[in-house]
């Protein structure tokens, strides 16, 4: 009896369905990864805060969550990779501030849309510090602005680049004190801060979380916060309101967006993941120390947050004729 033989056709089947399965299984893990992209490059208050969220929310969902860095473009490079992702959910954009209420109405021709993100959650709040090289004489920002004023020091602010929070700062310090500061961009907060230590420039708007390690440790003086009370980490520190300048409230906000595309239940469950992450015991333990101050939110707050953001600066931005670079 001759050996039995398979027809080429059952075998082309079953090589087929054998490839199927196992590109099924590489899509289903593929998608069970969720990343979390930040603009900015590994080390910052940003990075350390994206890399807290992914592992509580890898912790609490069991599933992989991942940090991509991808800087450029003053956010462009992260807010369009979130956009070219498939709209499943699985791509979260972690930002600042910056990029949804200033960029869109700094720069004319901007490569996203503020209006293709659907808001997830804010996560944390980030109140900005006027800080001074540690041996400037003013105790404080009414001092500062006194000294400016009489043209002894105070009047360079540097900020981390044009059309940045800090750089939003001076100019509403400015309207605050009725003192006209030279703005010095620099390339990032980094540098700016070198640049006060060093006693090149007289003063820097920065992220509490940014700024917090140097006036511990004696290189920097806070002479004023930008919030609506004083820090639990620098209460001897006055707001910029009990020293008699009002609007100069200042806070470098981090929040979750997706694309619009993905479905309104799939941003809802976002929420609720993303709020239990935000009010864990072990986040705050982890991260308030450093300054940053957690707070979760529903969409619609978010969204609201981000309108009176953008009206604040575009006024700024209209006024003082900032140009991006």
């Amino acid at each position: 009896m001759p050996p039995t033989t398979t027809p080429w056709s059952s075998t082309f089947k079953r090589s087929l369905s054998v490839l199927m399965l196992a590109q099924c299984c590489w899509v289903s893990a593929q998608t069970d990864v969720v990343r979390l992209v930040i603009a900015f490059p590994p080390g910052g208050s940003s990075d350390i805060l994206a890399r807290a969220v992914a592992d509580q929310l890898g912790k609490d969902t069991q599933q992989r969550v991942v940090v991509e860095n991808r800087p450029g473009g003053n956010g462009a490079v992260a807010a369009q990779f979130v956009l070219n992702a498939p709209p499943d959910g699985k791509t979260l954009w972690l930002t600042t501030s910056g990029a949804v209420s200033i960029n869109p109405v700094l720069y004319p021709k901007l490569s996203y849309s503020v209006a293709n993100f659907a808001p997830v959650t804010l996560v944390a709040n980030t109140p900005e510090l006027l800080v001074v090289n540690s041996k400037n004489p003013a105790a404080d920002a009414k001092q500062f602005v006194q000294n400016a004023a009489a043209q002894k020091t105070g009047n360079n602010i540097v900020s981390s680049g044009i059309g940045s929070l800090p750089h939003m700062a001076i100019a509403l310090f400015s309207d605050a004190t009725k003192v006209p500061f030279t703005h010095i961009p620099s390339k990032g907060a980094a540098p700016a801060i070198t640049d006060v230590m060093g006693g090149h420039v007289d003063g820097f708007f920065g992220d509490i979380s940014g700024v917090i390690s140097h006036i511990k440790a004696g290189n920097l003086k806070a002479l004023g916060i930008g919030a609506t009370k004083r820090h639990p980490l620098l209460p001897e520190v006055k707001t910029f309101e009990e020293m008699g300048y009002k609007g100069v409230e200042l806070n470098n906000w981090s929040a979750v967006f997706v694309s619009k595309a993905v479905p309104a239940p799939v941003v809802s469950e976002l929420n609720r993941a993303l709020r239990k992450v935000v009010e864990s015991p072990s986040m705050r333990t982890k991260l308030e120390p450093s300054g940053i101050e957690l707070q979760a939110s529903s969409p619609e707050e978010l969204a609201t947050l981000v309108q009176t953001d953008l009206m604040r600066w575009k006024q700024i931005v209209v006024s003082y004729d900032i140009k991006p670079e």
